[in-house]
């Protein structure tokens, strides 16, 4: 067995819990245990825990590859998760993002956009899914375009763009809730479909994290609204800005709270 009686603690940390590339094996955690300090058996004990962590993680991706794993089974190979942000704002576009992870790829952290609410979180899975997609693509509709189509057919038109502009062609399409209309491969809408597919799931977060920054730009371009803080949704201090200033272009004045201050 392992003797670490003669090791600082501290010396310990660096070597089993500052950023290892993978977890001790079994006879160094016995060792640890065994060790007549206390800071090097709680050290152990965050290491099983950190075990246990990361075993419920893999269990958790395993699952969220699912329709994939169904589908690469099938022979298909350029699979598209497709979803968009955006449906509920009063301002600004809506946002779709179209990605193909390559067979087997696993994102650790990677769901729905919605659950993940740490600060940073978004942007660091965003950088990931970036590298590790074989491509992803965004697309877009403008209010101008909401309003003319309604909010559940421009999300179809902003997913297709995406799809569209994929480097490379999709062979099947995940996409989350729905269906998209004039696509010429195979696809399947799955319910919930954000917190089902890891393809989809990485849609929604380069869906999110492209609209915050497109309503960061707006905010610099239409001051007073607080795009940057609320993202177009209808908070009260967006309400009390849009009764004090009226709607600006990017508003979509199909929507009713907006519609109430057009004059």
């Amino acid at each position: 067995m392992e003797d670490f009686s003669r090791t600082p603690v501290s010396e310990l940390r660096k070597l089993f819990l500052a950023a290892v590339a993978s977890l001790p094996p079994d006879e160094i955690i016995n060792a640890l245990e065994n060790d007549s300090r206390a800071g090097a058996r709680q050290i152990a004990l965050m290491i099983r825990r950190r075990r246990e962590n990361e075993l419920e993680e893999n269990a958790r991706l395993e699952n969220l590859l699912c329709f994939e794993k169904t589908l690469w089974s099938e022979g298909f190979r350029n699979i598209a998760g497709v979803d968009e942000a955006g449906i509920g704002p009063l301002a600004g576009p809506v946002v779709a993002a179209a990605v193909i992870l390559p067979q087997g790829c696993k994102i650790r952290g990677l769901d729905d956009s919605k659950k993940i609410s740490r600060p940073g979180e978004r942007e660091r899975l965003e950088e990931r899914i970036k590298n590790e997609a074989q491509c992803w693509a965004v697309g877009r509709a403008e209010a101008e375009e909401i309003d003319s189509l309604n909010i559940y057919h421009a999300g179809i038109l902003a997913m297709r763009r995406a799809v569209e502009r994929l480097s490379a062609k999709p062979d099947y399409l995940l996409v989350d809730a729905r269906v998209i209309p004039g696509c010429a491969c195979p696809q399947r809408g799955v319910i919930h479909g954000d917190a089902l597919s890891m393809s989809i799931a990485a849609a929604s977060i380069l869906a999110k994290t492209c609209r915050d920054r497109v309503m960061l730009e707006i905010d610099a371009l239409y001051p007073g609204y607080g795009f940057s803080a609320h993202k177009g949704y209808p908070t009260p201090e967006h309400i009390g800005a849009l009764q004090k200033l009226g709607p600006s272009p990017v508003h979509r004045r199909s929507y009713a709270p907006v519609k109430k201050y057009c004059g």
